[in-house]
């Protein structure tokens, strides 16, 4: 059964499709937009951009320190680089040069970090992003944001366009359950509610939304009213929306594709403790380096599904 399977969801593109087939739509619309890739557009999906404007795509091979580099510079120069690679690629090679050539001086550039998680799969542990999101958070100045489907990425690239200064978006490799629809709202770092509920409060993003509403639903079954959030920004978090669930539920369980530290539950963690602490439970990674295996496999070994969830529910008092 696939995340999203027991609340009726169908399953749409991979977020990395999406935001391939966006970027390529917004192209005439954000005319400074270039890519600069690292020899994976087939991967990334920059390819979709590349293919419809040749004259604006850069590929600068398999060397992701020099990718950012450029990117800085042709922020420098008035455009809006768009640099994609694997997330663990992007944020793990490249860090330093991101920190000095696109964080401190508060470039224009997108990053794009796709292949995030452990849900690629076979790729294994070296190409599995899991430490990328409390990378890109503790850079000042970068908006983070983790999308859940095909249409809200497709409303998060268009967003970080149109946002002045750098933006970290991540991305996945599976097909996954359409939470929205098109047109719906979406907005960096005002979460969405996507499912009302009085008893306890589910805030996931990614992959993992899909997880919390069928979690929502087998709770449903045992009287317990669960409220979901997609909080597909984790910089600037929305605390007001944080502020109401610990308000009005009393119980807040996290759950994300990311490793337990520095990732969402972290952020969400700092927030509830300064605003309104009440008990909460983490459905993660863990601390741990996950392996090569199927897709659905690895969430199953790793803990990030619907029961999962459901657990963690029951465990806060």
């Amino acid at each position: 059964m696939y995340l999203g399977e027991l609340s009726g969801l169908k399953i749409g593109q991979a977020t990395r499709d999406a935001f391939g087939d966006a970027l390529k739509d917004l192209g005439d619309q954000f005319s400074t937009v270039v890519t600069v890739d690292g020899d994976v557009g087939n991967s990334t999906r920059t390819e979709v951009f590349a293919k419809a404007y040749p004259e604006r795509a850069f590929n600068v091979g398999i060397a992701e320190s020099n990718m950012v580099s450029v990117a800085g510079g042709l922020a420098s120069t008035g455009h809006i680089p768009v640099v994609a690679s694997f997330a663990a690629f992007l944020m793990c090679n490249a860090y330093d040069q991101i920190r000095m050539s696109i964080a401190f001086p508060g470039m224009n550039v997108k990053m794009v970090g796709t292949h995030a998680g452990i849900s690629i799969g076979e790729d294994g542990p070296s190409q599995m992003g899991i430490e990328d999101v409390s990378l890109a958070c503790s850079l000042p100045g970068v908006v983070v944001m983790v999308t859940a489907d095909a249409f809200s990425t497709k409303a998060a690239t268009k967003a970080m366009l149109e946002h002045e200064g750098p933006v970290y978006l991540r991305l996945g490799r599976p097909n996954v359950s359409e939470i929205y629809k098109d047109g719906d709202s979406f907005e960096i770092g005002k979460a969405n509610t996507v499912r009302e509920g009085d008893d306890v409060t589910i805030i996931a993003n990614g992959l993992m939304v899909a997880g919390a509403m069928d979690a929502a639903t087998k709770l449903a079954e045992e009287g317990v009213s669960a409220r979901v959030i997609d909080m597909h920004t984790i910089k600037p978090l929305d605390t007001d929306a944080i502020a109401k669930a610990a308000r009005e539920t009393g119980r807040i369980v996290v759950a994300e594709e990311h490793l337990a530290h520095g990732g969402l539950g972290s952020a969400v963690a700092m927030a509830v403790s300064q605003i309104d602490p009440v008990p909460m439970a983490f459905v993660n990674v863990g601390d741990c380096f996950a392996e090569s295996g199927d897709p659905q496999g690895l969430l199953d070994k790793y803990g990030l599904t619907t029961d999962a969830i459901v657990e963690a529910v029951k465990k806060v008092k």
